[in-house]
């Protein structure tokens, strides 16, 4: 296989969103911290949304983001939380997947954190090929061949191989 197809991860993104700032955002960045052992940030609202008492500017969430070796160490925890499962809605048309954890308490290794109480979170993962570069570099952008691009199924079969994830459709037919 050409060195320049394989896929790897470039990045994983794990979110919680409060809608509102206060304790629950201090408490979903204490858990980010703990299962990433890395500080997360605040994501601040740009759209003012009077019903929901919502001004630009204001912390409704927090993240953090993961690469290399770091990354694929905590996603094999993530997705053993989620008993390597997932959908084939998960997966987006560039091959990128993402799914949700209802309750922290079900990642391996993981212990009850009393400050914290029981929340969720979101975990994207955001794959990419040799050359990817080229579009995110300064100088000289240039897009990526159609050819290059990653596909939905390359995506599900790359998700498949290497951590041994299974589909939730191909489970209900068996």
């Amino acid at each position: 296989m050409n060195d320049m197809k394989e896929i790897r991860i470039e990045k994983i993104t794990l979110n919680i969103g409060t809608g509102k700032p206060g304790p629950e955002l201090d408490k979903g960045k204490l858990l980010l911290e703990k299962i990433s052992g890395s500080k997360p940030v605040e994501t601040l609202t740009t759209k003012r949304i009077p019903g929901w008492k919502i001004r630009p500017g204001l912390p409704i969430g927090t993240k953090v983001t993961l690469r290399g070796k770091k990354a694929i160490e905590v996603l094999k925890r993530l997705l053993a939380a989620n008993d390597n499962l997932l959908s084939i809605r998960s997966f987006d048309k560039k091959g990128n997947f993402s799914f949700g954890i209802p309750e922290y308490l079900e990642i391996p290794d993981m212990e009850y954190i009393p400050e914290v109480g029981i929340i969720g979170l979101e975990v994207a993962v955001t794959l990419e090929r040799p050359g990817f570069r080229v579009k995110k570099r300064k100088y000289m952008k240039r897009t990526i061949a159609k050819k290059h691009d990653i596909t939905k199924q390359e995506g599900i079969d790359f998700a498949k191989k290497v951590y041994s994830i299974k589909l939730k459709e191909e489970e209900e037919e068996e």
